[in-house]
């Protein structure tokens, strides 16, 4: 396993040791004492997610208050997508900036973002699979969304033939200066 450093020193790429053949390949897709490592600090996940979108959803920027904060380690299985993490931690040097990466079926990485980052993502490829370890429960009334195309954001998301597809909850998200964030 590697560990990729990004703009954010907090959010970490982890790729994996892919050993492979003409049969096919293996990896380690998880490994909790190589994890705790990599991220120095102990960490519980409690849920796992799976979802399917098509070309053009777009799914955030989601996250939650404490006392049900999330922090998440993310993969995509099938397909490809482009997946932002962004700072939402008031007191933080890199508040309000983000974090962008291409995660797929084909490069096999995966992004964690930890407690105090909104969360989102674009499906790039046909069709995608998106695996998600949350280490909170979901919890409703605490669930917050951020406007993806905010201006004071600024995020660089990728252009596609297609228009972005997005649920209700995304389309009515709230922006950025005008949300509940971490201190």
């Amino acid at each position: 396993m590697k560990i990729i450093d990004t703009a954010i020193s907090d959010v970490k790429i982890i790729e994996p040791a892919v050993f492979g053949d003409e049969r096919g390949f293996f990896y380690e897709s998880f490994n909790q004492a190589k994890f705790e490592a990599a991220i120095g600090y102990s960490v519980d996940f409690v849920q796992d997610n799976h979802s399917r979108s098509v070309k053009g959803v777009l799914r955030g920027l989601h996250y939650q208050l404490p006392p049900h904060a999330q922090a998440k380690l993310v993969r995509c299985v099938v397909g490809e997508v482009f997946d932002v993490a962004v700072d939402i931690r008031r007191s933080s040097p890199t508040y309000g900036k983000s974090v962008g990466v291409h995660l797929s079926a084909e490069n096999k990485r995966q992004l964690w973002i930890p407690e105090g980052f909104a969360h989102g993502f674009l499906t790039l490829s046909d069709s995608a699979e998106f695996l998600y370890k949350t280490t909170n429960y979901y919890a409703p009334t605490h669930d917050r969304c951020i406007f993806w195309a905010d201006d004071t954001l600024a995020i660089n998301w990728p252009l596609i033939d297609v228009d972005c597809q997005l649920s209700d909850k995304d389309k009515n998200a709230k922006p950025f200066k005008t949300v509940e964030v971490f201190e």
